[in-house]
């Protein structure tokens, strides 16, 4: 019988922690990366909908926002290159889904719904930023945009409030791609896109406030992909990039071309493109593993891996930079499952952006940043609707 390469990558891979840890552990450790299988909400349909979007039976989809146009009839004007969101809930009922653009000029946009998901309104929350890429939400109600340049930096927003945001130099100086907040841990965690990057830790001075703190790059001990991974953190400067600092960079890991990071119930998750890898660190344990490797099993679904969300059923929803345009789903348990769950049809120069579930969780917001023309001007920011899980 002839064996794959990625077949032998993953026995091998697990095979050199597992044989003194006993079947218990064989159990897990095979089970652990995500395989190709059924999604769990079925098949998706065979041709787009009048959006250009095919989705499982019982979905649909809307078109919130185009690039250049007024959203609906706020007369606000929505920006090019629409990337990372994130959705807050509003004390009426209704909420927010916020929208970074990554145009030079940078800067952050917002969409106001009532409680029955109309268009209430929109206005822009940041300017005087560049390159706003990804970024994320906090426990407390602010947006955290992230620059992504090798000067970027972090900046807090209020999702509710126009023309406003503050910078917050203690997350570090480097190209920014997201950031999660571990409210148990109180620790923020951070991705860099770079070939050279790192994968961060700051730790406020006085949780909340990111006005000052200790910033940490990561080193990797043992082997994430055989279940015995584990993270242990070095100090570094918020001045500059982890890898430019040579007692640090000799001391941490590369994480080439980080993407998308989020927390749920404990768990960090985030994304690396150079090898296509999605990651869960538990920061209680420190431990750190691989859930998906395209690597790992033929004819895996998910390329080009990049902003990321989970559900409310602890689904992992990964959008694609490149790849044929999906979003696709990674279910959570010891069988973990990797499928389609979106896939845009005709929009094959762009890459799906943003993905956010609505507080109710009945509504996955994300956008297409160039549209099916390739063009930054040409962005749509889309909204999912149906029986999630």
């Amino acid at each position: 019988m002839r064996l794959h390469r990625r077949d032998f990558l993953r026995l091998s891979a697990l095979g050199g922690g597992a044989l003194a840890l006993g079947p218990g552990f064989w159990k897990e450790a095979y089970a652990a990366p995500a395989q190709p299988g059924p999604s769990p909400y079925g098949a998706l349909s065979g041709s787009p909908d009048a959006n250009g979007v095919r989705l499982p039976a019982g979905f649909t989809s809307r078109i919130i926002a185009r690039s250049g146009q007024a959203v609906a009839s706020t007369g606000y004007t929505w920006h090019s290159a629409p990337d990372g969101g994130a959705c807050f809930a509003l004390s009426t009922g209704g909420w927010v889904y916020t929208s970074n653009s990554e145009m030079t000029s940078g800067g952050v946009s917002a969409v106001r719904f009532d409680g029955g998901g109309a268009v209430v309104g929109a206005y822009r929350i940041l300017s005087g930023t560049r390159s706003n890429c990804a970024g994320g939400p906090t426990p407390w109600g602010t947006w955290l945009s992230c620059e992504e340049y090798s000067g970027g930096r972090v900046w807090e927003c209020d999702p509710t409030k126009s023309s406003q945001g503050v910078v917050r130099g203690a997350l570090g100086t480097f190209a920014h791609e997201a950031v999660a907040v571990d409210p148990v841990g109180k620790a923020l965690y951070l991705t860099e896109d770079s070939t050279s990057g790192r994968f961060y830790r700051f730790i406020p001075s006085a949780y909340p406030a990111l006005t000052a703190g200790q910033l940490q790059a990561a080193k990797v001990n043992g082997d994430p992909l055989a279940g015995t991974g584990t993270l242990t953190w070095v100090n570094c400067a918020a001045s500059s990039p982890a890898s430019s600092q040579s007692t640090v960079a000799s001391k941490t890991t590369v994480f080439n071309g980080g993407e998308g990071c989020w927390h749920d119930s404990g768990v960090i998750y985030f994304t690396t493109k150079g090898d296509n890898r999605v990651w869960a660190h538990t920061p209680a344990t420190g431990a750190l593993e691989v859930i998906y490797d395209d690597n790992l099993f033929a004819n895996s679904p998910l390329t080009g891996v990049d902003n990321v969300t989970v559900s409310r059923s602890g689904d992992i929803f990964v959008a694609e930079d490149g790849g044929n345009l999906e979003i696709c789903i990674i279910t959570p348990g010891p069988n973990r499952v990797v499928a389609p769950f979106i896939k845009l049809e005709g929009h094959s120069a762009s890459e799906i952006t943003g993905p956010a579930f609505s507080p109710d969780g009945r509504r996955l917001y994300f956008s297409s940043q160039r549209g099916t023309t390739g063009s930054s001007s040409a962005g749509v920011t889309f909204e999912v609707s149906g029986p999630f899980r």
